[in-house]
């Protein structure tokens, strides 16, 4: 093996048994086994019967997990879902190696395709924003609704505390950084993450941090998960050099479903000036952004994602009410200048 290389990674059904992930209460996880990759996915029971489905993809390096305190407030509107991507969570490495965004997002599709369960409302967070942009573009069938959160999308002056991350993709540094950072505890690189992902690291509740640093020690015994990180990194890096049709940002241009897009103004890995861009690039979008929120608003502030969420289903008249209370107003007014009209003609 050369110094650039990251070490073998066997094929799925040899890889050894590690500790199971967290399952919180009134989430069920299960596994799906497609042509060429195994996806494990996290879902909660509706409110009810005959709700519109929803799907949520995660980010690098994340989980189904990172959507877990979103899923509940939105119980009575929507068919909750979250996937573990190839490598990720829980999900084994895909049977060809095939890490790059146009390889996530077919994993997306023939996971949609297999259940029926599209059109959904997809939402998606940085490399996972990048993953459902491609699938809303070329699958507009299986989209009702786009919800991004800090999507990766390509930036031509990127933040330097975001350089660090992106140069996993370079060959060699995976392997270099996992030998610098041998002595590292699992607490350690949680709060590593944690200050690089969240605009305030004091929001998280000590059994939050406890359930991630029990994640990571997962994670770290995983004999692909760096690797599925380096990988990763490279196809977000790849797509970012993508021109013409393939473009991410041409692709956003091509997006049918109306959009949601969640900027945090302390984001340091997805530049908080690219939220005007983004809203322009999507031609039927409405942007929110939180000053205070940094890569991962839906963890941080997830009241305030589900608001936003529902006035999109209202504004797309997904949930009606906006479009009754319309109604009702025209009526009002109708009632008013008649009552006006009376009384000027008597």
């Amino acid at each position: 093996m050369s110094s650039t290389e990251l070490p073998f990674v066997p094929p799925a059904n040899v890889l050894p048994k590690v500790g199971g992930v967290r399952v919180a209460e009134g989430e069920r996880l299960r596994s799906v086994e497609l042509p060429g990759v195994t996806l494990t996915v996290r879902s909660r029971p509706p409110a009810r019967e005959g709700l519109p489905p929803a799907l949520y993809v995660h980010g690098l390096g994340g989980s189904s997990q990172n959507w877990s305190a979103l899923m509940p407030l939105l119980d009575d509107i929507v068919e909750s879902e979250a996937l573990d991507l190839p490598g990720f969570g829980d999900s084994p490495p895909p049977d060809d190696g095939n890490y790059s965004v146009t390889g996530h997002a077919r994993a997306v599709i023939r996971y949609l395709d297999a259940t029926g369960r599209g059109p959904v409302h997809l939402f998606g967070n940085s490399l996972g924003g990048a993953i459902t942009t491609r699938v809303a573009a070329v699958r507009p069938d299986l989209v009702r609704t786009l919800t991004l959160v800090s999507p990766a999308l390509p930036e031509i002056r990127v933040q330097r505390s975001a350089v660090p991350t992106g140069l996993l993709a370079v060959p060699g540094v995976a392997l270099l950084f996992t030998r610098l950072t041998r002595t590292w505890t699992a607490e350690q690189r949680v709060r590593g993450v944690m200050a690089l992902c969240y605009g305030d690291p004091g929001r998280v509740t000590p059994e939050g941090f406890r359930n991630a640093v029990q994640e990571m020690e997962r994670r770290l015994r995983l004999p692909y998960f760096w690797d599925a990180m380096a990988r990763s990194a490279r196809g977000i890096v790849n797509a970012y050099t993508l021109g013409g049709q393939q473009g991410l940002w041409r692709q956003a241009e091509r997006v049918l479903a109306p959009t949601l897009l969640v900027y945090g103004g302390r984001d340091q890995l997805v530049g908080f000036r690219m939220a005007q861009k983004a809203a322009r690039a999507f031609r039927d979008s409405r942007l929110v952004t939180l000053p205070d929120a940094g890569h991962v608003a839906m963890m941080e502030y997830p009241e305030t994602v589900a608001l936003a969420f529902r006035e999109l289903l209202d504004d797309a008249g997904e949930l009606g009410t906006r479009r009754a209370r319309r109604a009702e107003a025209r009526a009002d007014r109708a009632v008013e200048e008649e009552r006006t009209d009376e009384s000027m003609g008597g």
